[in-house]
């Protein structure tokens, strides 16, 4: 059930290529291989399991999922009887299933091996930590294929950087790796992040080796070998929407924040989730209102002695944000002035750098 989890977000939907819905399998060492792809991703796990015959054989993967889920015995056995056709027998339990010719199954450039790639080893943490934050910044307009995805690259030797933006918003975070360096930056695809995210889920603490290359990215643990095609298209320069010197500058407890704009946009405009921040010294009045639903307003303790500033933001850009930072921490706002981007920082981690433009409300 676990190896056939992995592979649900993988396996094609739409169904243009009948065995691209199916799942692979076939013998692996101590067991089984479990492998899906909709050729801009694929995934191979392995799963323990006693072979008394080898052979492949292509199965549906969300039917055989959920055959396995419904089923009560602890061992299921897979048996190809007959060309085309799978019998799985689970205690009383008896399926037959219509089996794809696995020659039909795609290659698919898993593992390590690369003759144009850079390898990188890297604590599944530190990826995971990474992916989540940037990957909520990722455009969901598809018109925009190069803000499709985030931004892979090493700004120097020993540092790696992803960064994401959709057009009103950016984040960016580095995280020290020792000796890397790849040639030129990468796009990685929203689907292939989301679904390797789920893999470095169950990776643990583990270590993971990713390989970029070309034309694709691959990750690989000792159990699962996963990939994601590039996203062809260049990423905008990023650096210039970065504002070098804010001209006010607060400080907020990063929970009474994230509390309070929760709230507070439960009353803006379902459109443009517009919120007012009012500074003043010493406190920010947050406040939305929604003519054909009613106002709301509360006041936020900050650390601030410049003068008044109103501005307005999409309270989502900045709930997104506030949601993968640490409870408790210290976040930095900087702001310029009305119309200006405003920066935001967490006082415990200065690699993680979020953009937000405002808008008029």
């Amino acid at each position: 059930m676990r190896g056939l989890h992995l592979v649900q977000g993988v396996v094609e939907r739409r169904n243009t290529l009948p065995i691209l819905s199916n799942v692979l399998v076939e013998p692996a060492e101590g067991g089984i291989a479990l492998t899906a792809t909709d050729m801009e991703v694929g995934l191979r796990g392995l799963v323990p399991a006693q072979m008394k015959k080898k052979g492949s054989v292509t199965l549906n993967a969300r039917k055989l999922y959920e055959i396995a889920r419904e089923v009560t015995a602890e061992e299921v056995t897979l048996k190809s009887a007959q060309v085309g056709w799978v019998d799985l027998l689970a205690g009383r339990s008896k399926f037959r299933i219509v089996s794809l010719d696995p020659k039909d199954f795609p290659q698919l450039p898993l593992g390590t091996a690369t003759v144009d790639g850079t390898s990188v080893r890297l604590a599944a943490g530190t990826l995971r930590e990474m992916v989540d934050k940037t990957l909520f910044a990722v455009s969901s307009d598809e018109t925009r294929f190069n803000l499709s995805g985030v931004f892979l690259s090493t700004p120097e030797a020993g540092t790696l950087r992803m960064v994401a933006t959709d057009g009103h918003r950016l984040a960016l975070v580095d995280r020290r790796v020792p000796e890397v360096k790849l040639p030129r930056g990468v796009i990685m695809p929203r689907k292939g992040l989301l679904e390797a995210r789920k893999l470095l889920d169950e990776t643990g603490d583990e270590d993971v080796t990713v390989v970029v290359s070309s034309k694709d990215v691959r990750l690989a643990t000792p159990a699962v070998s996963f990939f994601m095609r590039l996203v062809e298209g260049e990423f905008p320069d990023y650096q210039q929407v970065i504002p070098a010197a804010p001209r006010a500058q607060v400080r907020v407890n990063r929970d009474d924040l994230f509390a309070a704009l929760r709230r507070i946009s439960l009353l803006a405009s379902e459109r443009s989730r517009g919120v007012k921040f009012q500074l003043e010294r010493g406190r920010l009045e947050l406040s939305a209102s929604n003519p054909d639903q009613g106002e709301a307003s509360e006041d936020v303790e900050i650390t601030y002695a410049g003068d008044s500033l109103t501005l307005g933001f999409n309270a989502r850009y900045v709930i997104d944000v506030l949601a993968v930072h640490g409870e408790g921490e210290v976040i930095e706002l900087g702001f310029t002035d009305e119309v200006g981007p405003a920066l935001l920082r967490a006082s415990g981690d200065p690699d993680y750098t979020y953009v937000v433009m405002p808008m008029r409300l």
